[in-house]
């Protein structure tokens, strides 16, 4: 799907229904004037979220339609930016953690109020004067896929959707955002996380 942003927030989902659903986010914070917009991503499964990793990006979201892509696949789910992979969330249920792939999920996208955590932590607050908030959409396109599928439209390493890892270049593109645009990883937040990582982030997220 491709999106121009005026206003944020502005929230891209795949979530199923019920106290135990599985949810994958793409989420736009709001600002304050003059600051980087945040791309907040997350990864929700039996009801347990937590997994956020937060990006600054390469260009201005308000000034051109870009494209934002979820690949849902029984191995990983990647999320992409103008078709380069920003982050990878393997499936790691070898080691007991819960991966989304028993329940439907719907697709949903809009603009929504989360002024009480999403902006600095809830400090800066919505200026309703500004209203109406908008956001444009073109080109929205989903697939799905069993065996074998690829998509004449993706510029994703030109190859099999269903391959099981990213390749080379696409490993060197998710390293170069993850090194240069990320802002926070839960993977790394040992104060959060006194007792121990998560065990799926002592996976590689680049393989």
């Amino acid at each position: 799907m491709q999106l121009e942003l005026i206003i944020c927030g502005l929230l891209l989902q795949l979530s199923s229904q019920g106290p135990t659903h599985d949810e994958i986010d793409f989420e736009f914070l709001g600002n304050v004037s003059g600051e980087p917009y945040t791309l907040h991503t997350n990864v929700f499964t039996q009801g347990r979220g937590g997994r956020e990793q937060q990006f600054y990006l390469w260009f201005d979201p308000t000034k051109n339609f870009h494209t934002y892509s979820i690949i849902w696949k029984p191995q990983h789910i990647v999320f992409l930016v103008d078709n380069t992979p920003i982050r990878v969330f393997k499936n790691a249920e070898s080691v007991g953690v819960p991966y989304p792939k028993n329940q439907p999920m719907r697709i949903y996208s809009s603009l929504w109020n989360a002024d009480d955590w999403a902006t600095r932590g809830g400090l800066v607050k919505i200026d309703w004067s500004k209203a109406p908030f908008t956001a444009y959409y073109r080109n929205f396109n989903a697939q799905t896929c069993s065996g074998s599928c690829t998509s004449s439209n993706s510029k994703f390493s030109n190859g099999e959707w269903q391959s099981q890892e990213l390749d080379a270049y696409s490993r060197r593109r998710l390293r170069w955002v993850q090194k240069n645009f990320m802002i926070y990883d839960y993977c790394t937040d040992y104060k959060r996380f006194v007792h121990g990582i998560p065990a799926e982030c002592r996976k590689s997220r680049f393989l």
